[in-house]
């Protein structure tokens, strides 16, 4: 008699087909994970938030249970601005309950099956979330001095929303909004949005939104709040906050890629894919020089004619969290791409210690704002590991270019002549006089030995 597990794996093997397809949808809509046991115990304070819970993974911690207070706060200040009860918002929500928790991967079945309890979950932490992103634009907006009203109709000694809080709190709150396991789906604020300014259009808040809303508001309203000196524009549609900031470090202007010069430089490929690049000091040495690029963009690096440019990328601290979870969302959402896993390879392959910072610091290429250039090379040191360069990425045809460049020795030969003999205008002083010397001396000997053989009639 056939074991029951056998019996069932032949009935399932019939309809292998049909459940492969059912799989695939259901993949498709997931955006927000857990990250993996063997990713966070190498630094389990990078994925874990610290002051606030968005969305049911982190939900009822004891350390965040203080937060729960200013949402419920929060929630009542969004519905007495946006004049609709609170109906209206469970009402839309209900028609895309199922696509938000299959947003989620691997959500507890208890969030499954409590229907009423996850919506209440995500109106307390959309409405919060969204006033944490309009506090990006409360230096935009007027106060209205005779009430002395903050905008937003919060307290001027409000714990969060003023400017104490801004200072004190909101870094550790962005911080936060960027981890994978704390995102909440854009289906959920879009919603939100469209719902509050259904009819009442007269928000200062989302004044750039009045005529219409779209997608790319609340794009604006993230990087106004995580990266404001982004120019990011047209992203198009984003999964959550974590996935418009990833595209916004990954941004180009389209009138820059215009002016940038097409034509590739010849390649060899004598290095071979799997030769490990150089550090910055190394390249230096090799006669290749390093340059800021024009655009922030990750994407944006590129080798010609013996110039590796690079983006400007400043260092504090928030950078080791905030990337770690970027290669995490890469590693773990299929089609999201390899972009930013891609450069931390490559930027730990040219760091190896603190000279390379050094080195890359005094070509604009670093801003140091975490101390010490020794615990900038050991932070991109520890962010590259069990991690590999994408083969078909732009960056590998840079590795190549690079490593090619490296081979040949009349490069090093003119690097090492620059480096003895001009490092200095004193020391391109004394080369320049010791050849005019030399020129006067040979000057000198010709013309004895020609009055020798040819003396004057």
């Amino acid at each position: 008699m056939e074991d029951e597990w056998v019996i069932k794996i032949n009935d399932e093997l019939i309809h292998v087909e049909d459940l492969t397809s059912v799989e695939a949808e259901h993949w498709k809509k997931r955006s927000i994970y857990r990250v993996p046991v063997c990713v966070t115990d190498m630094n389990k304070k990078a994925y874990k938030p610290q002051v606030v819970s968005f969305g049911p993974y982190h939900n009822g911690e004891n350390h965040l249970k203080e937060m729960e207070v200013h949402k419920h706060r929060a929630l009542l200040h969004f519905l007495k601005r946006s004049g609709k009860p609170l109906t209206c918002y469970i009402d839309s929500l209900q028609q895309v309950v199922q696509e938000l928790k299959d947003s989620y991967d691997s959500l507890d079945p208890a969030w499954q099956s409590d229907t009423n309890g996850f919506l209440r979950l995500m109106i307390f932490d959309g409405c919060f979330m969204l006033e944490i992103l309009r506090t990006a634009d409360d230096d935009r907006q007027p106060i209205d001095q005779s009430q002395h009203a903050q905008p937003h109709d919060y307290a001027p000694n409000d714990p969060i929303f003023s400017n104490h809080g801004k200072l004190h709190l909101m870094p550790y709150l962005k911080r936060d909004m960027l981890m994978l396991e704390n995102q909440l789906p854009m289906l959920l604020l879009d919603k939100l949005l469209a719902i509050e300014n259904q009819e009442a259009k007269s928000d200062l808040l989302l004044l750039d939104c009045i005529q219409q809303y779209d997608e790319e508001c609340i794009n604006k309203l993230i990087l106004d709040f995580c990266n404001p000196h982004s120019r990011a524009k047209g992203l198009g549609k984003c999964l959550h906050v974590l996935d418009v900031y990833r595209k916004s470090l990954l941004w180009e202007d389209p009138m820059l890629l215009k002016t940038r010069p097409r034509k590739a430089p010849k390649v060899s490929y004598q290095s071979g894919g799997d030769e490990i690049i150089r550090s910055a000091m190394e390249l230096n040495e090799a006669g290749i020089r390093f340059k800021k690029s024009k655009t922030g963009s990750l994407k944006d690096i590129s080798f010609h004619g013996g110039i590796l440019e690079l983006p400007l990328i400043l260092v504090d601290d928030a950078t080791e969290s905030m990337f770690l979870n970027l290669i995490a969302f890469e590693r773990l959402h299929v089609g999201a791409g390899n972009e930013v896993t891609s450069y931390i390879f490559f930027m730990d392959n040219i760091i190896d210690n603190v000279k390379d910072v050094s080195l890359l610091h005094s070509c604009g290429i670093i801003q140091n704002a975490i101390g010490s250039d020794n615990a900038v090379a050991k932070l991109f040191n520890s962010l590259s590991k069990d991690i590999t360069l994408d083969p078909d990425s732009s960056l590998d045809l840079v590795h190549k270019l690079v490593s090619d460049y490296c081979k040949y020795p009349w490069n090093e030969w003119r690097a090492n002549l620059i480096h003895t003999y001009f490092r200095s205008p004193w020391a391109i002083l004394s080369v320049v006089a010791a050849i005019f010397l030399f020129a006067l001396t040979i000057v000198s000997t010709v013309y004895g030995v020609y009055g020798y053989y040819y003396p004057p009639s």
